[in-house]
């Protein structure tokens, strides 16, 4: 557990921190609380179930990498499971800004990962950018999201979002985390490759074909995958990059611990992830090789 994770522990008030302290501490801890250890926490701390994920937001942005900004934003998205899922932003030297992941994705993206297929609620401890709205207003579950901040009521995604442009305005119905059937298949030595071909059927991109995934092996032997998550108005888009590092960021890691990436992308796309992350990677640490296939 890092340290930043623990000083936000401490930082919590009893009798929250004594029941909570179990679960962010155990080895098995993936930056998600499962419905039946929030609801056994709603019993044992009689919070309400606003108060609780309100208090659990100090520990997302704990997760938080942001060492341009020093500005830490956590975030605590809810699937349909009733699990909930952390996310925090994401700030890498040396690249564009474009490059950032925002707390909103990061949660979601975590969510979707991990195998949801839409979102009840997301709690934030600072008001979503119109970015992040944007990027929300793709989900399945968009009309129905109800977004939580610290001092309002809940209010659907919508009313920060009136008149909203989406995927339907482009005539696409499948929304970002709706289960997909992607076909791609690829066989080959390069496991991790075979990997991001696993990522690349979860992927979303209705809008230029360019269904991709990404695959990244760590020093410890661990791999994280990320699928691309395109979005209607473009520019929220989040790279299949983005979204695994986003995942080793919320599993504790360090990024000077990874050892390969792999990149797959449809051959038919409009566009490519190729460059931005070969470039990005190089950012990080020149030394660690970039597979890529087209599929």
């Amino acid at each position: 557990m890092n340290s930043r994770v623990e000083q936000a522990l401490a930082n919590i008030p009893e009798p929250l921190s004594s029941h909570l302290a179990p679960i962010v501490q155990s080895n098995d801890f993936d930056a998600t609380i499962s419905k039946k250890q929030f609801e056994q926490l709603l019993s044992l701390t009689h919070l309400s179930d606003k108060e609780l994920r309100l208090a659990l937001l100090p520990i997302a942005a704990a997760f938080s990498y942001a060492p341009i900004s020093n500005f830490y934003v956590g975030a605590i998205a809810r699937g349909l499971s009733g699990n909930l899922y952390f996310g925090a932003n994401m700030e890498l030297f040396g690249v564009q800004l474009g490059q950032t992941v925002h707390a909103e994705q990061s949660a979601i993206s975590h969510a979707w990962m991990k195998g949801e297929r839409g979102l009840t609620d997301i709690t934030i401890n600072f008001s979503p950018c119109g970015h992040c709205r944007q990027f929300m207003n793709e989900i399945s579950t968009a009309k129905n999201l109800k977004v939580q901040l610290p001092d309002s009521d809940e209010k659907r995604l919508h009313d920060y979002l009136p008149e909203a442009f989406g995927p339907n305005d482009l005539g696409i119905e499948s929304g970002l985390m709706s289960e997909v059937v992607h076909s791609f298949t690829f066989k080959d030595d390069n496991i991790l490759l075979e990997k991001a071909v696993d990522a690349m059927n979860m992927s979303h991109a209705p809008y230029t074909n360019n269904f991709s995934g990404l695959a990244i092996e760590m020093a410890c032997g661990r791999v994280f995958l990320g699928a691309y998550a395109e979005n209607a108005a473009f520019n929220p888009s989040l790279p299949p990059l983005q979204v695994a590092l986003s995942q080793i960021m919320l599993a504790g890691l360090k990024f000077d611990g990874i050892k390969a990436v792999a990149l797959a992308e449809n051959a038919q796309g409009k566009i490519s992830h190729l460059a931005e992350t070969q470039s990005t990677i190089e950012a990080l640490n020149p030394d660690i090789p970039v597979s890529f296939v087209n599929v």
